[in-house]
């Protein structure tokens, strides 16, 4: 059984329940554990899970969170970076599933994170899973 740390940015609070629901039932349909743990915002993510790879406790990650454009250009910057950040650490070898939502709008954001519409935060879950077996697969 794998241990699966679910990293949520905790801003949208009713979009980011959706998201963690299904992250959590598709790591405890693949019979699989999970924790979770809450970080400030998207930007925050790749910090926590670097933080987290290094003790060794788990073998896969569930990155969570949503980003909606505003009328800056910090939407940019929060999307891209924390997505560069992320990459950066499935490049060094972790098994990350990147469920972090850039959406235009909120209604854009519900429909992606219900576990009934799109389910990404499922996706997620699924993609570090897949990865973890590929990394199993090839060590």
């Amino acid at each position: 059984m794998a241990r699966i740390l679910i990293a949520e940015a905790r801003f949208y609070d009713h979009l980011n329940d959706l998201l963690i629901a299904g992250a959590r039932g598709a790591i405890e349909a693949a019979g699989h554990g999970h924790d979770l743990v809450t970080v400030p915002g998207a930007l925050e993510l790749p910090g926590a899970i670097a933080l987290a790879a290094e003790t060794g406790r788990y073998d896969g990650f569930v990155a969570l969170g949503v980003v909606i454009r505003g009328e800056t250009y910090h939407f940019e910057i929060v999307a891209n970076e924390s997505a560069r950040g992320l990459m950066a650490l499935t490049l060094d070898g972790l098994a990350i599933g990147n469920g972090v939502l850039t959406t235009e709008n909120e209604a854009q954001a519900i429909a992606r994170a219900d576990p009934a519409q799109l389910d990404k935060g499922g996706g997620a879950a699924r993609a570090a899973l897949a990865m973890l077996a590929l990394k199993e697969r090839f060590a």
